[in-house]
C-alpha cells in the first residue's frame, strides 16, 4: 500500500540524510498513516479510511459527513 493520506492526500517527501562527516545520501519523508474507523451516519456504517495524523485532526475539525462527502465527490472509494 501507497503512504498516502485518504483525506488530504499527503504524499512522500524526499530529501538528504546528512552524516557527521557530510556526506548526503537519499531519504524519504513518510507521513504519519494510520488506519483508523469511523461511524458515518449518513452513510450507516463504518468505513476504515488511511489518515495521516493531520488528516485526523482535519476530521475532528470539520466532521467525518463532510469529509467523506469530499473524499466520494473526487471518485474515491470509500
Amino acid at each position: 500500500m501507497s503512504a498516502r493520506c485518504q483525506v488530504l492526500g499527503t504524499v512522500p517527501s524526499f530529501g538528504h540524510s546528512v552524516s557527521h562527516s557530510h556526506v548526503r545520501t537519499k531519504r524519504r519523508f513518510d507521513p504519519n498513516i494510520q488506519k483508523k474507523r469511523y461511524w458515518v451516519p449518513s452513510l450507516g456504517r463504518n468505513v476504515t479510511l488511511r489518515v495521516s495524523a493531520k488528516g485526523i485532526k482535519t476530521i475532528d475539525r470539520k466532521g467525518i459527513d463532510v469529509v467523506v462527502a469530499q473524499i466520494l465527490a473526487r471518485g474515491e472509494k470509500v
